[in-house]
């Protein structure tokens, strides 16, 4: 691990940061003193850290008291097994460490990590992938009236509901969608029936863009999987050849 300590850091920038990121944090990682030295690096930010060493002593903790983001530093096995019963009952951040390798990453991404970091961990890096990820869930979960555009949608039997989050199919049951999973189609139904690119979506969703852009991919397929009758035959979203996604179905605003 590189511990990254710069001693010219000001008692004025860390009270700074202690005021603007008070986010709780839970880091899961099997040896702890690995743990202790992120969790100590953290604090001196102003987050509140907690860690456990196992996958069920996280899912306790995770159960008894929502933190504002995961980070998951095992090892591929156990932390693909852990990152797949997170997402069975939590929508929270997760920030997957992983080998310096696409696989590891591709399938953390696939099973709902919200961003990567390659092993050894870079601490100041570290501290800047959790802000960058606290303001994505901010941009991408406003709160409840945040203006015109945040009423009901309907599109092929589909309703979403900008204000609550909540996506009803056509025989009229909720189906959850991860946080990924919901600005992606956000960002289908405000443009629908244009060919857009991935550039653009990873701009309209600000989805992993500091990662790669072929992780658009991973996150459409995943909708796919909620939306589609038959994934592998897509009718809502069509992939379009040398340009990327198009949402075909018409969407009517419901007022």
């Amino acid at each position: 691990m590189n511990i990254d300590t710069p001693a010219t850091r000001s008692t004025e920038v860390l009270a700074s940061s202690r005021s603007e990121h008070p986010a709780r944090i839970l880091v899961i990682r099997a040896d702890p003193a690995t743990a202790g030295s992120i969790a100590g690096y953290l604090d001196r930010y102003g987050f509140q850290v907690r860690t456990r060493s196992t996958l069920q002593d996280g899912l306790r903790d995770l159960a008894a008291r929502v933190p504002g983001l995961v980070i998951l530093h095992l090892g591929r096995a156990e932390g693909l097994e852990t990152l797949r019963a997170i997402r069975s009952q939590s929508d929270v951040p997760v920030i997957a460490v992983t080998q310096d390798d696409e696989l590891d990453r591709v399938l953390s991404l696939e099973l709902g990590a919200d961003d990567c970091i390659t092993a050894p961990v870079g601490l100041r890096e570290l501290v800047a992938r959790v802000r960058a990820v606290l303001r994505r869930r901010l941009v991408g979960w406003p709160g409840p009236g945040g203006g015109p555009d945040r009423g009901r949608v309907r599109f092929g039997g589909w309703v979403l509901d900008r204000r609550r989050h909540v996506l009803t199919d056509p025989a009229g049951s909720a189906v959850g969608l991860s946080k990924g999973e919901y600005a992606l189609l956000v960002a289908f139904l405000d443009a629908p029936r244009r060919p857009l690119s991935r550039v653009q979506l990873l701009q309209a969703t600000r989805l992993h863009e500091d990662i790669f852009d072929r992780s658009i991919d991973v996150q459409v397929l995943r909708l796919r999987r909620k939306l589609e009758a038959e994934p592998g035959a897509p009718r809502l979203i069509k992939t379009e050849r040398g340009v990327g996604y198009m949402f075909t179905a018409p969407v009517d605003r419901i007022f």
